[in-house]
């Protein structure tokens, strides 16, 4: 919000400088975001007239001045502007001045622009004459009037006279960031409140009241509001003998410094009004609005509406139109239509002023791709109050300025009225929390300073707020006006007292052990975007019916790389692996720790389910499937779980058949991994042979257990066995392992596979697999018949389930 200080001062009485200001502003809880003096890097630019004009004898395109510029002589000037003529006031910047620039096809330059004399052409030229831009104004701001040519002053100015001064210019423009919840702060009487109340003077209101009123507004317009949850209010007036013109220059200039180009007087005269209450009003051509009359209610869908700036827009149902009793004429909130503008030979108009729901005004604009002063406003919400006020200020101003003649009261609908919230705020509670002594009648100064009423006695305030203040809900909302308005420099500063302890829960603690313990490893952690692509799961070849494509679409994606949130990390670690190895990286380990996300078909209404995933990749010259198989089962080592089994996999799509295997315990799988199919390493760009691991990581935590017992050095030795079993190839190693375990007893301590061979002293379709068998009792010394009767009964429980037969070592 920009906020002229010379404006400010129309509505309140703080004589401190620029600097103090700010500092107390910011004191106060405004945030500021930086202040840019207007006048700076002017000098010797003056008011001159132009007494005599030929043209230049050798240049069709230039023109030769003589000026009157409050010297002894006329000095002249070469120009090429097309709009100059005798008699004409202009900005003239004389030999050895100084203006902000830029010059017209030039950068602009810091400490401003240096004016010599110099020879155009062959003939002498004593300075320049001056456009609205190179005097410093943006582009955006530049009167309609003045946008092309030299800057022509009109009458009244005089001559010679420092045009800073001449037309003001020498003024503060402070760039105030308003937040959200603060919309009564994006106005000028919004700020001047703020301003009042930190510096403990007086608002001064502008005058609204109009003087000279003939007619009735009734006789002119009716107003019907059909969508009232969408329309709050709807004021009109109106004005009649309206003449168009331009403004006078101290409406144009606080216009300018507020950021805005000043067009005509009616159009400025709204603009102005916004600004100063920040209530968005529009005017209509009276002629414009067939069977005189106003109604309020949702467009058409697929209706076709062209608006101010002559573009064709199409409307749906849910968007609040403006309509007379033919057309739509407004987009609600947004902007008004071609077919209702105001044009040079208007004479009658209607003045709009009202409130809409701030909601479908940004969903709204959102949608058509439009966005402008009165719609940001009615976005972040606006009090219905402020209707008839901001009217009337309209009707006073074009009186004041002699545009029209206003027409005696309003058609004003307004089904609910806004009423104030009052609530109880307690005294000790803010000195609690602030941690001050601050007497009641303190803070209740500081209510009234914010124009609040307070009641009641005692501890207990009843305060109500004016229906400008939004944003006071609960009691803290307005412990904080009191802290800010006492001033947050002067809090003192205490260090929170509190006896929690602060400490990692044993998710974080378990999640960072893993990431450590993956380092350790030697794998780089990643980190991948929650939004992919539908299609990513295509590209690991997973299938149509599986749970993976159960996606959570963006309502409002950026494009359809990321429409969706992503169900598992394998496509994102595949994209990872294929870049490094594209980029010549020769071998890769890499981990990603994230969370992914799956809806619910059958109830698209519950929310989705959020969950953590692990995801483990490797490629390389080294690296095989049992790489991957060792740092999944160290991972899990690390985690406290044991135990696993790996059950072969040949079903799931994203590995190579025969050589995938789910991660499972007790009935829960933990993870799935595999060498990734080679259909899959192709769609990323990959050649050689490449491991990728999903570990379920809240099942895994779910298992995870880091309570360390302590167990003895064990007191008696221990004796094992080596047994190579000859089975069919169907059979998996896991089930060996399993079986062994269930049959040794409590004598059995340890089972270790070291062998698994196929080859010619192997018959076809069957394998040797080798295990070593460690046995060791607690309470004594095991004997060769003891460890032989619990081994034995092992090798027949695996020839029975298995039909495994033992080979000779």
């Amino acid at each position: 919000m920009l906020v002229p200080v010379e404006w400010l001062k129309d509505y309140t009485d703080a004589n401190v400088s620029v600097d103090e200001f700010c500092d107390r502003m910011i004191m106060s809880g405004s945030n500021l975001e930086s202040v840019e003096y207007f006048g700076e890097n002017t000098d010797k630019v003056v008011v001159g007239k132009i007494l005599k004009i030929d043209r230049h004898p050798d240049a069709d395109k230039l023109v030769i001045c003589q000026l009157e510029v409050g010297q002894d002589e006329p000095v002249q000037i070469v120009t090429g502007a097309s709009n100059v003529f005798e008699g004409a006031y202009v900005p003239v910047a004389l030999h050895g001045s100084t203006i902000p620039g830029p010059l017209h096809g030039q950068p602009k330059q810091e400490g401003g622009v240096k004016i010599k004399k110099g020879k155009l052409r062959g003939v002498e030229s004593f300075g320049m004459l001056c456009s609205a831009g190179e005097l410093g104004f943006e582009d955006k701001v530049i009167p309609v009037a003045h946008k092309e040519g030299i800057w022509i002053l009109g009458e009244g100015y005089t001559i010679g006279q420092e045009i800073t001064e001449a037309l003001g210019l020498k003024m503060a423009v402070v760039d105030f960031e308003i937040t959200p919840n603060r919309p009564d702060c994006l106005s000028m009487i919004g700020m001047a409140r703020e301003t009042a109340a930190t510096f403990k003077e007086e608002l001064h209101y502008p005058d609204t009241t109009c003087m000279n009123e003939q007619g009735d507004a009734a006789d002119y317009i009716r107003v019907e509001i059909k969508k009232p949850e969408l329309c709050k209010r709807y004021a009109a007036r109106i004005v009649t003998d309206v003449k168009i013109a331009q403004s006078p220059w101290w409406l144009q200039k606080r216009l300018i410094a507020a950021g805005m180009r000043p067009i005509n007087n009616i159009v400025d005269i709204t603009n102005f009004v916004m600004l100063e209450y920040g209530q968005p009003l529009h005017a209509f051509d009276i002629r414009r609005v067939e069977e005189n009359k106003i109604i309020v209610d949702t467009a058409e869908d697929g209706e076709i509406f062209t608006t101010l700036d002559g573009t064709e827009r199409k409307l749906t149902k849910d968007m609040l139109l403006i309509k007379d009793g033919k057309k739509g004429v407004a987009i609600a909130g947004v902007m008004g239509g071609m077919n209702s503008e105001i044009e040079s030979d208007t004479t009658t108009i209607l003045i709009e002023s009202a409130n809409f729901n701030g909601d479908n005004i940004r969903a709204t604009s959102k949608k058509l791709g439009l966005r402008t002063e009165a719609s940001s406003r009615f976005e972040k919400g606006i009090d219905p109050n402020l209707c008839e006020a901001a009217a009337d200020r309209v009707c006073r101003l074009i009186e004041i300025l002699g545009a029209g003649i206003v027409c005696k009261g309003s058609v004003d609908v307004y089904p609910t009225v806004e009423t104030p919230k009052t609530l109880e705020v307690r005294v000790d509670r803010i000195n609690k929390v602030l941690g001050i002594e601050l007497k009641r009648e303190d803070m209740a100064e500081i209510f009234e300073r914010l124009e609040m009423k307070v009641a009641g006695e005692g501890n207990i305030m009843t305060v109500t707020p004016p229906t400008i203040r939004q944003d006071l809900e609960i009691e803290e909302d307005y412990i904080e006006e009191v802290a800010r308005m006492y001033g947050y420099d002067k809090l003192p500063v205490t260090l929170p007292k509190s006896d929690t302890e602060a400490c990692k829960s044993t998710e974080r603690t378990l999640k960072d052990l893993a990431r450590d313990t993956m380092c350790a490893l030697g794998a780089n952690e990643i980190q991948t975007y929650s939004f992919c692509s539908p299609k990513s799961v295509d590209n690991v070849r997973i299938d149509e019916d599986s749970w993976e494509r159960s996606f959570v679409k963006l309502l409002n994606p950026l494009g359809e790389e990321t429409s969706v949130m992503r169900t598992i990390l394998t496509p994102n670690m595949m994209e990872v692996l294929g870049t490094n190895y594209r980029r010549n990286i020769d071998a890769v380990r890499a981990f990603e720790l994230g969370n992914t996300f799956m809806a619910n078909p059958a109830d698209p209404d519950q929310l989705p389910e959020e969950s953590y995933s692990m995801c483990i990749g490797i490629y390389g010259k080294e690296e095989t499937f049992y790489t991957l198989k060792g740092m999944a089962v160290e991972l899990l080592n690390v985690l406290g779980i044991t135990d696993i089994t790996f059950e072969s996999e040949s079903e799931y799509g994203v590995y190579h058949p025969g050589r995938c295997a789910r991660i499972v315990l007790d009935d829960m799988e933990l993870g799935i991994m595999g060498e990734v199919h080679p259909d899959v390493t192709e769609k990323y760009g990959i050649a050689t042979r490449c491991y990728v691991c999903e570990l379920f990581f809240d099942n895994v935590l779910s298992k995870a257990d880091r309570n360390t017992v302590y167990k003895p050095l064990p007191k008696y030795p221990s004796t094992s066995r080596d047994i190579a079993l000859l089975v069919d190839e169907a059979v998996p190693v896991g089930k060996i392992r399993e079986i062994i375990k269930a049959n040794g007893g409590r004598i059995l301590e340890k089972v270790e596979l070291f062998d698994v061979y196929r080859g010619k002293q192997v018959a076809e379709g069957k394998k040797s697999a080798a295990f070593n068998l460690t046995y060791r009792s607690d309470a004594m010394t095991l004997t060769d018949e003891e460890v032989a009767k619990v081994h034995n009964k092992v090798l027949e429980a695996l020839k029975n389930e298995l039909d495994a037969v033992l080979r000779e070592m």
